[in-house]
């Protein structure tokens, strides 16, 4: 799965990348392609970090980075389609490969913490 997730979160950036290169780049879409290249862009070096983890404590910090930029690229392609810089059309496949993401980074953080390798507060 790491090599296969691994794949997965770099096609992801890629996929950031081209977003970026079509968006018109005037005003305030040149704010939020840059939003959305930096966040969309890290969740695959978050996860190659993880994968180097030193501990379970840093494998789960990793992912959780990983979980935060995911977050935030919804954020940002939510904003682009409210605001019609993109059309909803276009962004839906992204958000939703964006959902999924996260779901398979929560259920691998959980797994890690209810195998007892690490302690939850």
């Amino acid at each position: 799965m790491e090599k296969n997730l691994g794949e997965r979160t770099k096609q992801f950036a890629l996929r950031i990348i081209r977003l970026y290169s079509a968006i018109p780049e005037h005003g305030v879409t040149r704010v939020l392609g840059n939003q959305i290249l930096r966040s969309g862009t890290s969740v695959g070096a978050h996860y190659r970090e993880a994968r180097r983890a030193k501990s379970n404590a840093d494998f789960i910090s990793k992912i959780e980075g990983a979980l935060q930029e995911l977050d935030e690229t919804t954020y940002w392609l939510e904003l682009m389609a409210e605001s019609k810089v993109i059309a909803q059309k276009r962004l839906q496949p992204l958000h939703e490969e964006a959902e999924e993401l996260i779901a398979i980074l929560v259920t691998i953080v959980k797994a890690v913490k209810i195998k007892g390798r690490l302690k939850v507060r």
